[in-house]
């Protein structure tokens, strides 16, 4: 979202899987290397990935990254075979509303290659925020640098049309799904952001009933003070940014979310877990991280660690998870939003969770994924 928009809108959520397929098997279980090292050697990247970005998303396709990054008022993409030197990617603005449904706070945009088409979906409103949907743009071409992006449409999440943000969309088992998040029912004195899962017809269509998976209950999901800054003028409670992750095995789909909101230091990762083989539409099916799985790290000064998304490495031997964070508990007076990407490598435990360890330091060296020179 636009951070101008910050004291008056309901979430934070500005601004993953390979093409559509979710990242799956083979990862490596090595740990990360966080010593810092000369600059002059190369082979080593350091985040943030840019100054400024929330929302971040990437893929991998045929040896090279896609990226963006929510713009507020456009969509913008990157392209590039080092993910982590976003600084000198080729980029290039795809898609500038003109209608009045969705030409306003354009946020976390995702694109995905589907069936032999690229999508993108995004989530906009018409100046008012409460009104904010799901779109999603098509383009044929082989090359989402070729061709045209136009309107597939809006996708209609429910019959009362509730707030709906942060559409992704995944395979498994042949069925392909969209996760989100969206409200139960519209604002009154009280917002509540919660994940929805769809099975989809096509990928600009639901094909059934959304299916709520998880709703704000948890105490570390419902920070909504701040201490330091602004804080809204009514309670609202954030369950965003829903990632789909399939295990390093297959076993199971993992979502990552984001909790709590994204105005404060508290700004967190959950973690929601089904059997792949389950039925992904019955509640039933999932269950909840009772704890963080990635949050903030206030002894090296990194804040509001969410809206993640999860790239592989060019060799598909490691496993990479991209957030944005600030350098601060909140954002300095007359600096704007100072939301960043980064990036770094997690692995996986015996039990074929994540890991995603701590955030690192801004500056520390990190080596780039296995395969970029």
């Amino acid at each position: 979202m636009n951070q101008r928009n910050v004291k008056k809108i309901s979430s934070c959520l500005l601004g993953a899987c390979l093409a559509i397929g979710l990242i799956s098997c083979g990862g490596s279980r090595s740990g990360q290397d966080h010593s810092a090292v000369n600059d002059s050697i190369s082979g080593y990247y350091t985040n943030p990935l840019l100054e400024k970005g929330p929302d971040p998303w990437a893929i991998l396709h045929d040896g090279v990254y896609y990226y963006m990054h929510t713009m507020g008022d456009k969509l913008v993409l990157w392209r590039t075979t080092d993910v982590t030197d976003l600084k000198n990617a080729e980029q290039k603005t795809v898609w500038v509303p003109t209608e009045e449904s969705n030409k306003y706070d354009l946020w976390a945009p995702e694109i995905h290659y589907i069936r032999n088409a690229w999508y993108i979906y995004y989530a906009a409103d018409d100046g008012n925020t409460d009104n904010h949907q799901l779109y999603v743009l098509e383009n044929k071409n082989a090359d989402p640098f070729e061709g045209e992006f136009v309107m597939k449409g809006r996708i209609s999440t429910d019959k009362d049309n509730n707030w709906a943000i942060d559409g992704s969309v995944f395979e498994n088992n042949g069925k392909l799904y969209m996760v989100w998040s969206g409200w139960q029912t519209r604002r009154v004195d009280t917002e509540t952001q919660c994940i929805y899962i769809a099975e989809m017809a096509n990928p600009w269509t639901l094909a059934s009933e959304r299916v709520l998976i998880s709703k704000p209950e948890l105490e570390w999901e419902r920070h909504y003070k701040n201490e330091e800054g602004w804080t809204p003028s009514y309670i609202i409670y954030v369950n965003e940014g829903p990632q789909p992750l399939k295990s390093s095995t297959g076993k199971y789909i993992h979502i990552a979310y984001s909790a709590s909101g994204c105005w404060t230091p508290y700004y967190a990762l959950g973690l929601l877990t089904a059997d792949a083989q389950s039925n992904l539409l019955d509640p039933k099916s999932w269950r909840k991280s009772q704890t963080p799985v990635f949050k903030q790290n206030p002894e090296v000064g990194v804040y509001g660690t969410g809206h993640n998304s999860f790239f592989m490495s060019p060799d598909s031997t490691e496993y990479y998870i991209l957030y944005h964070a600030r350098d601060t508990q909140v954002d300095p007076e007359g600096m704007g939003d100072t939301r960043s990407p980064r990036a770094q490598k997690f692995t996986w435990n015996e039990n074929d969770f994540p890991v995603f360890g701590t955030p690192v330091a801004r500056d520390v060296k990190l080596k780039k994924p296995s395969g970029i020179d």
